[in-house]
């Protein structure tokens, strides 16, 4: 069956960075455009990044040039590699192939000092 495991969560200061993972299996990986969402509480899902199967990516305008996505096809993974991080990016951050029914169970990102 299809999984998505996101790892790389924590509490991390402001302006720190983290590196989100991605670890997916079951699906055919490289055909599927990848995304990383977020839910902060009390506040709906919204869409933080994409990258197209062909590498093509996309920003929410609240972290454009701090975030980057990218993905490796060879071991299946998509990341997010997050810097100058803010307490207003403190979210749950969920990994899925986008435009499908597939979502990871989320890792907790908290930026505090």
């Amino acid at each position: 069956q299809v999984q998505l495991v996101e790892s790389g969560g924590g509490l991390v200061e402001p302006g720190g960075s983290l590196r989100l993972s991605c670890a997916t299996s079951g699906l055919r990986f490289s055909s599927y455009s990848m995304a990383w969402y977020r839910q902060a509480p009390g506040k709906q899902r919204e869409l933080v990044a994409r990258i197209t199967s062909g590498g093509r990516t996309n920003y929410a305008d609240s972290v454009k040039g701090r975030f980057s996505i990218s993905r490796e096809n060879a071991k299946n993974m998509v990341y997010l590699q997050m810097n100058s991080l803010k307490p207003e990016d403190t979210a749950v951050y969920y990994c899925t192939a986008d435009l499908t029914a597939y979502w990871g169970q989320g890792t907790e990102v908290t930026v505090s000092s």
